[in-house]
């Protein structure tokens, strides 16, 4: 199952190779909710692993951002004692624009999707 959180990109770290063939890069987001008249300030920490290490190349610290992920969990014994561990995998980031300041029309924020593709980025010269 696949959530989304949307908030402020406040930290993102160097990737880092935890074995020969695995890596993963963390990043933090602050999300403030609005309840009752009080905003509540959260934070989240996710992980990205492997080839996702890089969706993290394309935003900056301070963008508004909208994170897609899983949540994995895993069960971890030693000692006769058990310990479970919780990761939140992003596996894609869409930065948020600001609202169109000279359009007073639009009050919503727009999403704009990390892979872009236009319309002017499919037309060829093909005859056909």
């Amino acid at each position: 199952m696949s959530y989304e959180l949307t908030g402020k990109l406040i930290a993102k770290y160097d990737t880092v190779q935890r074995t020969e063939t695995f890596k993963t890069r963390e990043f933090a987001v602050e999300k403030i909710d609005d309840v009752q008249g009080r905003s509540i300030v959260n934070y989240a920490k996710f992980q990205c692993v492997q080839d996702k290490t890089a969706i993290l190349d394309k935003v900056n610290i301070g963008d508004d951002i909208k994170v897609y992920f899983n949540i994995k969990g895993s069960k971890w014994e030693k000692d006769g004692k058990t310990n479970y561990i919780t990761n939140l995998d992003a596996w894609r980031i869409e930065q948020l624009l600001a609202p169109n300041t000279g359009n007073n029309n639009n009050a919503a924020d727009t999403f704009e999707p990390m892979d872009n593709f236009t319309a002017e980025d499919d037309k060829d010269d093909l005859p056909f």
